[in-house]
């Protein structure tokens, strides 16, 4: 099939940069650490989350630009951008972030939780019952872990760690007038919220460590007279650059880069903005930062800490209300696994559904006598994943187990050796990638003998095989033993760890195999059928939009008259509503309790109403430089649940935001407009299928859709 597109070319002012547009997302989730609609705790962990994303996008994004600009890179990005001059955008809009999300920190946040009874102090403010309990606290627990660092002629600046927090201090002897630098790392061991005995009021009082440690500085250079001392931070570059081809040992390259990543050059330096010039002066020198580098702080350094907060105990009445995952009634049945699968295809949408029925699958394939063998791909998973131990005991019991483990998943690397290395010892057969390949997909298979016969089951997803971020994320699994399916996996899973040809493949599309050119020749099917007068929708659901020849393709379709409706909750680079380009395609994004995570596509192909779900966004990385997957939705009733899922993530006015052709993001206009917040009606749905299951327990219940999804196509 020929990738070439219609004779229309596109202009650099059709696409947004991709980071602004990851900075717009980042605004998203400030905005909800700003609205008071939410409780004030999860207002808090909003805020934590925004401090958290800029880190990542700081040693990542920004450190990529950084090494381009080095290299003498000056190539333009499809938005008309060179590196240099994206650095000089996202430097304005990121230091306008962190002015606003301290305002929100100091003049929303702080005086409303004071009011609820969680209140951090200051040290002119201790009583002398306090500052007594500090002294000792500090004396006991803090100063022995101190290591003060100074700075001479016979010491060098020394080596500051990535993201952990400091003390800059200038010292001088008693009876000299010649003022030492010194640093002093604040223990990160230390929990970062000092709780002090209970003062005059009602509630929680605490102090930050940082504080506590500079109201005791003079202990620490007890010769010495302090003259300042202001906090800071920096962050390096993270971003791992490994040659896999010429790595003898893969983990062994890996375990060096991750410590590497420790000490990478700084590319961006938090201080207090109170900071003496002079402290900011021998920084900026010894970190060889740029000015524009420096991030002028009004508040604590790291909000991080705020989603420790978050799990203080007490304070639940200024949090979401509790919501437990549902295990749906078909899987409470006592019934193995393997026989609800054989009768039909099974479906799961978390965190509203509960993960448990997968993290069952695996248990009872390695428990069940007649499992010969499970093959699965791994890349995030939590610390102390029972899908790991299952796996592992599969092994000890001599069955056949297979992972395939992403190493090189950003972040998880030491995690994902670990628990490797471990199933390696129980004996799976563990395989580290394919070179030059992220493995990205969610497969699961399992190979069992029944009655004399092989038969195989499968779980396909569009998430992690991780239980602690699936009561997090929103995504979607699949159970199926559908046998074209099951063949298809094995044909996958032969491709991955042995020599055999790329299969012929009907149900599965494999990135970076074909996967492009398939969404490439559905987006066209459907420009096609607009030609002809035909009804042409696509409707999808992804993380991020990226890939500019797939933007391409589906302005194309909208000039052609496809009605195009996109739910991208991150970076979107396509620029909707844009006369004679795009005026077709709407992009909604939202941001909630729950990190929207599924990648859900549908295509009407003049009636057929194509649906399938997938591990990959529309990025580059996705469908060219990773193991992906994008299978269809079969069975007719899961169709429809998936379907009527995103009509309702379609109508939310509460949580949406809706990109604008300036690249902004404006919230939905709710004239008129039913108020449907899209997760809490999920959470709300799934509570009551619960409540119901006792009159009802082996009824499958189809929630009813506020419109049908003919009905929303048709708008």
């Amino acid at each position: 099939m020929s990738n070439s597109r219609e004779n229309t070319s596109y202009q650099s002012e059709h696409f947004i940069n991709r980071e602004l547009s990851w900075l717009e997302f980042n605004h998203r989730v400030l905005e909800e650490a700003r609205d008071k609609r939410n409780p004030i705790f999860e207002q808090m962990k909003f805020l934590a989350i925004v401090s958290s994303n800029l880190d990542e996008f700081f040693m990542v994004r920004v450190a990529s630009l950084k090494d381009q600009v080095n290299a003498g890179y000056n190539k333009a990005d499809p938005a008309g951008l060179t590196p240099k001059q994206q650095l000089k955008r996202i430097s304005q809009r990121a230091h306008k972030m962190t002015v606003d999300q301290y305002n929100t920190f100091n003049k929303s946040l702080m005086p409303r939780l004071k009011k609820n009874g969680f209140n951090i102090i200051k040290g002119k403010n201790l009583s002398k019952k306090q500052f007594a309990y500090l002294e000792e606290y500090y004396r006991k627990q803090v100063y022995p872990v101190l290591t003060p660092m100074a700075v001479d002629f016979s010491r060098p600046f020394p080596l500051i760690l990535n993201r952990s927090l400091n003390i800059a201090l200038l010292v001088q002897e008693m009876e000299e007038d010649n003022p030492t630098f010194a640093t002093v790392q604040v223990p990160a061991m230390l929990p970062r919220l000092v709780e002090l005995p209970a003062g005059d009021g009602e509630g929680k009082e605490f102090m930050l460590l940082e504080e506590v440690m500079i109201l005791f500085m003079e202990k620490l250079f007890t010769s010495h007279q302090i003259l300042c001392a202001h906090p800071y931070r920096i962050t390096r570059n993270g971003d791992l650059s490994i040659d896999e081809e010429e790595a003898k040992d893969l983990l062994m390259e890996i375990e060096k880069s991750i410590k590497r990543r420790r000490w990478g050059a700084a590319i961006r330096l938090e201080a207090d903005y109170k900071m003496d010039q002079r402290l900011l002066d021998i920084l900026q020198a010894s970190l060889e930062i740029h000015k524009g580098e420096i991030y002028l702080i009004n508040g604590p350094m790291d909000l991080t800490f705020l989603m420790k907060a978050y799990g203080i105990n007490g304070f639940d009445d200024l949090k979401y209300p509790d919501f437990q995952p549902v295990v749906p009634p078909i899987f409470k049945e006592e019934r193995a696994m393997f026989d609800l699968i054989s009768e039909k295809d099974r479906f799961l949408y978390v965190p509203y559904d509960s993960f448990n029925p997968v993290i069952r699958f695996v248990q009872e394939a390695a428990e069940d006598p007649g499992v010969l063998a499970i093959k699965q791909t791994l890349y995030r998973v939590s610390g102390d994943s029972p899908i790991i131990k299952s796996l592992a005991e599969a092994a000890e019991r001599g069955k056949q187990v297979t992972v395939l483990v992403e190493v090189m998943a950003r972040f998880d690397e030491e995690n994902n050796i670990q628990w490797a290395k471990k199933l390696e010892q129980a004996g799976c057969h563990v395989i580290y990638g394919l070179v030059g390949l992220k493995t990205h997909s969610k497969i699961t298979l399992v190979v069992r003998r029944e009655e004399g016969r092989i038969k195989r089951y499968l779980h396909l997803g569009t998430g992690n095989y991780n239980d602690s971020t699936a009561k997090l994320y929103t995504d979607m699994g699949l159970f199926t033993s559908r046998e074209q399916y099951a063949a298809e996996a094995s044909s996958f899973f032969n491709m991955l760890t042995g020599y055999s040809d790329p299969p012929d493949l009907y149900k599965l599309t494999v990135a970076p195999l074909n996967m492009r050119e398939t969404f490439t020749q559905l987006i066209r099917d459907e420009a096609e059928n607009a030609r002809q007068g035909k009804k042409a929708v696509i409707r999808a659901q992804m993380n991020s939009l990226v890939d500019q020849q797939i933007i391409c393709e589906l302005y194309d379709a909208s000039r052609a008259g496809v009605s195009i409706h996109l739910l991208v909750r991150g970076i979107c680079c396509l620029r909707p509503g844009v006369k004679g380009v795009s005026e077709n395609i709407t992009v909604h994004s939202i941001v909630g309790r729950f990190l929207e995570h599924p990648r859900i596509f549908y295509f009407e192909q003049d009636g057929r109403k194509k649906l399938c779900l997938s591990s990959a966004d529309w990025m580059n990385r996705n469908l060219d430089r990773r193991i992906e997957l994008l299978f269809e939705v079969e069975d007719p009733e899961i169709h429809q649940q998936v379907m009527d899922a995103l009509n309702i993530l379609f109508n939310d006015t509460l949580k949406t935001r809706i990109l604008q052709p300036d690249g902004l993001y404006k919230r939905v206009d709710k004239r008129g407009k039913q108020r449907l917040e899209a997760q809490l009606y999920f959470c709300q749905r799934a509570e009551a299928i619960e409540k119901r299951q006792h009159r009802e327990a082996s009824q499958v219940i189809i929630f009813e859709p506020i419109l049908s999804s003919d009905q929303l196509l048709e708008k």
